[in-house]
């Protein structure tokens, strides 16, 4: 039975002609939607998939051609390009942002104030080769080829400028604010490749952005038609930007495929050799990238300078869509001054790392070649150049047992020579290829059981400080490749659903920030109170400042890191600060992400993010510092600027 509105008027408009079923249908689910939301009805995520269904039953077609992400790029089409049609729906601005409520994809996306855009880089050697490591030749190290960011990234060719606008494009047909974004580069270990290609990579990031490389509706590979291949959609020229053509082209012409059958073909018999053994990832890698023409001649234009990336960076300053963020990944045996300040020019705020255990029996056991020594020294100088540590952690590690890990991981979280500002809470899965699989066909390794693997993780939880956010609990493996360990894509949800049922019961309150994420609530400013935390650091004493409400939810914090005068004063010669320098190392403020300028009631536009900076001035100050630097992306320099901080080096300082 079709959904009736108890207010009809404006939904009967009648057919129109010249225009197809589908598109027809399109506009009668709009109209329907606006005449529920005249009437002042609820249209939540059930009622529009009753309005979806009515209509393909109507139609006689197949619902998915009504998707709700199809909703979205539709009423931004028609709005756009058909101003007559858009003006006979008689859309207020009030009615529209309702009606853009209603048909914005995954709202959490840009719940936390910035819209993520995730990138991978190439196929690439790496200098580890961990035991429980994936082996997909198609990837760089640690990656599968059918996980959802490197998909796109093998349908782009890899290419960085080409991922972002796929990925801006189905964000901004999503129904989410591009203003503000996060990259973050993923792939292996940043600091294996060449200097040359780290700089091009990030320098096609900012281009673009500055570009405004959004493609129309017709290329985005996220719409497409039922059966219809993705790839092909990517190839379309139909409503694209004129550099995303060009580029498309060169790869085509140089010979690199972007269609699965090829690629699948192209590295089959190089996986096989891995898999069986007969090769590790590194030669397999090097063999079949390294003997084809076609990757070496692209690699001839992937490198840029210091200067090209710096005039980019200018323009990304005030552009459309700002890189608020710019995330990093590595090991830590690979930091050092020299890396770190080449990351720190390129733009970088936050550096991601696999730890992945602090007790060196098991490190050893997984072949990390690494000592705990190493990554406690890589923890102190990214603290001194000021970035925000996201840390990778594993526990069911070949070896470990489910006590061993919660004090592991109760260990990283609290002594001095760790404490992540974030963290990414993996279990092992054992995928095709690892060496790891040897271990579990010999018994030595066997997957943690669902009741002892969530204990370990509510465990870990509640053992998580107030300063550390949990971003990640699984990868976004397949089922399909993971031969045994967890295989529930909402064990998080398991997890939470644990630890809220505890809290009702009067245990413990979770502490760590993504829980206490204010995400898509309102803001109320009255209700809202500045909490500071201090904690001491090997060589740093950090004050985390937070605005929480009645409910501890968080709405903005602030990373304060007061250096420890001897340590900066020995390691000088490396550092790109001087003893009596603060340093401001994140500030973020939670809310929906809106356009940059625009008010609201979102955290965002409720003057936090001055607060939190003026308040660590006052701390700063009182602490006998002279200096407070803050390690600003592109992005937010012009935020910093306005707030009193000047150009200085790899920084923006204030004189307090």
């Amino acid at each position: 039975m079709r959904y009736v509105p108890r207010c009809t008027k404006d939904a009967e408009t009648g057919r129109m002609s010249g225009i197809s079923p589908r598109i027809e249908g399109m506009e009668q689910i709009i109209l329907d939607i606006l005449a529920a939301l005249r009437c002042g009805e609820k249209v939540d995520n059930d009622a529009l998939v009753r309005l979806v269904h009515a209509q393909a039953k109507r139609s006689g077609g197949d619902k998915r051609a009504f998707a709700k992400r199809r909703l979205l790029p539709f009423y931004q089409r028609v709005k756009r390009e058909e101003p007559e049609r858009w003006a006979s729906w008689r859309v207020t601005p009030e009615l529209e942002e309702q009606l853009l409520r209603v048909l914005r994809m995954k709202p959490r996306r840009s719940a936390s104030g910035v819209a993520t855009i995730t990138v991978i880089t190439k196929p690439w050697p790496c200098g580890s080769d961990c035991r429980y490591c994936p082996n997909d030749v198609r990837m760089p190290k640690s990656y599968l080829h059918d996980e959802p960011a490197c998909a796109r990234a093998e349908q782009n060719c890899f290419d960085p400028y080409l991922q972002v606008s796929t990925r801006l494009t189905a964000l901004s047909q999503m129904g989410h604010a591009t203003d503000k974004i996060e990259l973050i580069v993923l792939g292996g270990t940043w600091s294996d490749y060449p200097r040359g290609y780290q700089i091009w990579f990030i320098t096609e990031l900012f281009r673009a952005l500055n570009d405004d490389a959004i493609s129309g509706v017709a290329a985005n590979p996220m719409l497409a038609e039922p059966g219809q291949d993705k790839g092909a959609v990517l190839a379309s020229t139909e409503d694209v930007p004129e550099g995303v053509v060009r580029r498309r082209a060169r790869y085509r012409d140089l010979g690199i495929p972007s269609d699965e059958e090829t690629l699948a073909a192209f590295a089959r018999d190089a996986q096989r050799a891995v898999d069986a053994g007969e090769l590790r990832y590194n030669q397999a890698v090097t063999e079949l990238y390294g003997s084809s023409n076609a990757w070496a001649n692209a690699a001839r234009y992937q490198h840029a300078t210091l200067e090209e990336l710096e005039r980019q960076q200018r323009l990304n300053e005030t552009a459309r869509h700002r890189m608020v963020g710019l995330v990093i990944e590595t090991r830590p045996d690979a930091i050092s001054a020299e890396a770190l300040t080449l990351i720190r020019r390129l733009g970088c705020t936050k550096v991601q790392m696999g730890i992945q255990s602090t007790d060196q029996r098991i490190l050893d056991a997984n072949e990390r070649r690494i000592s705990v020594a190493r990554i406690a020294e890589s923890f102190d100088l990214l603290r001194a150049f000021g970035f925000k540590i996201h840390a990778h952690a594993m526990v069911n590690l070949l070896g470990a047992t489910p006590e061993a890990d919660k004090r592991d991981y109760a260990r990283l979280m609290t002594e001095p020579s760790f404490q992540p500002d974030e963290v990414k809470l993996y279990p092992c899965a054992l995928i095709e290829g690892a060496r790891l699989c040897r271990d579990f066909e010999a018994g030595r390794w066997r997957p943690y059981t669902e009741d002892e693997l969530i204990d370990v993780l509510v465990a870990d939880t509640l053992a998580t400080p107030a300063f550390c956010r949990i971003s990640r609990m699984i990868r976004d493996f397949s089922s399909d490749d993971i031969k045994a360990g967890n295989k529930k894509p909402n064990l998080r949800q398991l997890v939470e659903a644990r630890l809220a049922q505890g809290e009702r019961d009067g245990g413990p309150r979770v502490r760590e920030i993504r829980f206490r994420e204010v995400g898509t609530h309102a803001i109320d400013r009255e209700d809202l109170r500045l909490k500071a935390l201090s904690y001491a650091t090997s060589n740093t004493q950090e004050c985390f400042l937070q605005w929480v409400d009645s409910q501890n939810r968080i709405s903005g914090f602030l990373r304060l890191s007061l250096p420890d005068r001897a340590y900066v004063e020995q390691h000088a010669r490396e550092l790109p600060v001087a003893p009596g320098e603060a340093m401001i190392r994140e500030v973020h403020v939670y809310g929906m992400a809106t356009a940059v300028g625009e008010e609201g009631r979102a955290a965002q536009h409720l003057g936090l993010g001055r607060a939190l900076v003026e308040r660590a001035c006052e701390l700063a100050c009182s602490a006998g510092y002279s200096y407070l630097n803050v390690i600003s992306a592109v992005g937010t320099r012009e935020y910093y600027r306005h707030l009193g901080f000047v150009d200085h080096g790899l920084y923006l300082r204030k004189e307090l």
